[in-house]
C-alpha cells in the first residue's frame, strides 16, 4: 500500500512540477513517468531514514495511520517533483 500511494503521489508531483516550472515541463507522459520513479524513491528514502510505516504500532488499525500516509503522500510528491526538475535540466543540457 506504502509503494502505491507513492507512485500515484509522485505522479501527480511530478504533473505539478511541470505545470508550475514551465520550463522544466516534458509534457504529461514524461512528467508522470518521472514522477513515479521519483515517488517510488521518495517514499523508500523516507522509510529508510525512520518515517513511520503504514502499519503501524500493534493495535492500531493496519494501514490507518494518518502521520505515515500523509508521510508516503508528501514524500512521494517531493520526490516525483525532484525527478521530474533533474530529467528537465538534464533535456534541456541536450537540446542546446
Amino acid at each position: 500500500m506504502e509503494l502505491i500511494i507513492g507512485l500515484i503521489s509522485g505522479a501527480v508531483g511530478g504533473n505539478v512540477a511541470g505545470g508550475v516550472l514551465k520550463n522544466l515541463n516534458q509534457g504529461t507522459l514524461i512528467n508522470s513517468l518521472a514522477g513515479v520513479v521519483g515517488g517510488g524513491l521518495g517514499g523508500s528514502i523516507l522509510g529508510m531514514l525512520g518515517a513511520p510505516d503504514m502499519a503501524g504500532v500493534a493495535g492500531e488499525a493496519a494501514g490507518l495511520d494518518i502521520g505515515a500516509i500523509i508521510g508516503q503522500v508528501a514524500g512521494g510528491g517531493v520526490g516525483g517533483g525532484a525527478v521530474l526538475a533533474i530529467v528537465g535540466v538534464v533535456r534541456n543540457m541536450m537540446n542546446k
